[in-house]
């Protein structure tokens, strides 16, 4: 007994050492800022809304749909209708904030690309990193002067660049706001004479890829809105028929909330494979 043990033992011993050989590769950690509520509060500042976090957004939208429930069954006396209503309530702010996040972003590269001329001709000029993008808030396209404004403000109440810089990432949250910010940053810390060709480059870049994404976007837009309004109608042909007592009586009923439910699934699954298909590669904060 005791010296199967100890054979066990010298196996165990040899065989850790032999593992040792091997390395184990250590899976890279996921991206900083790329989870769910960093993306939702991203959109936010994108969609306009200043001062509201994704927690707090999260946090209202189940408060209305709370509201939603009780709302429609005293109206219907229906759990399972009442139920729908207050998905779709629920649902209904993300895709508000997102339309205007799509929206915003689409409008924004257009403009980039004249915001990146304008800090390399700044900085042909002679001009200061700091005070070509000052001059932004003065000069620069209108979608993005509010932002370089409040960069001006921070720059001289405290006078650090770096830090100015990152406030104005987090109210930007646009990934070509990012690329531009590292390149200034680092032109700043360490110097470098490749400042403008990679600004020129950057700025030939972004006006390709503009003109592509419109055309693509152009194109399937009629698609997107078809299956929209597709998704759109059974529900309200449901909301028609909730004005019915009879029709709420059989949607009470087990057999009614399976057909809801049923419909609810197909409903959400052909709509999620449509943008799965259709959606166009959106650009990730990977430098946040």
């Amino acid at each position: 007994m005791a010296g199967a043990f100890w054979g066990l033992l010298l196996g165990l011993g040899l065989a850790s050492i032999w593992w040792s050989f091997w390395p184990r590769e250590v899976a890279p950690a996921p991206a900083a800022g790329q989870n769910r509520l960093d993306r939702l509060g991203d959109e936010i500042v994108l969609a306009g809304i200043r001062g509201l976090g994704p927690r707090t957004f999260l946090g209202s939208t189940v408060v209305v749909a709370l509201l939603v429930l009780l709302l429609a069954y005293a109206l219907t006396r229906v759990w399972s209708v009442s139920l729908c209503f207050a998905v779709m309530a629920a649902w209904a702010p993300f895709a508000v904030v997102r339309g205007r996040a799509r929206s915003r972003r689409s409008t924004l590269r257009e403009v980039w690309p004249d915001v990146v001329d304008h800090v390399h001709s700044a900085v042909r000029a002679g001009l200061a990193l700091p005070e070509a993008l000052v001059q932004l808030g003065e000069r620069g396209p209108e979608e993005l002067r509010p932002q370089f404004l409040e960069f001006g403000h921070d720059y001289r109440a405290t006078g650090r660049f770096s830090e100015s810089l990152d406030r104005l990432k987090e109210r930007l949250s646009d990934p070509v706001a990012d690329r531009l910010v590292e390149a200034l940053r680092l032109a700043r810390d360490v110097g470098g004479t490749d400042l403008g060709r990679v600004l020129r480059a950057l700025s030939s870049f972004l006006r390709e890829d503009a003109r592509a994404r419109a055309e693509l976007e152009a194109r399937q837009s009629w698609t997107v809105n078809a299956a929209r309004m597709a998704m759109a109608a059974p529900w309200a042909v449901l909301l028609l028929l909730a004005t019915r007592g009879s029709t709420l009586e059989a949607y009470g009923t087990p057999a009614g909330a399976v057909v809801l439910a049923v419909g609810a699934g197909a409903s959400v699954l052909a709509y999620r494979l449509m943008l799965t298909i259709g959606r166009l590669p959106q650009e990730q904060r990977v430098l946040r």
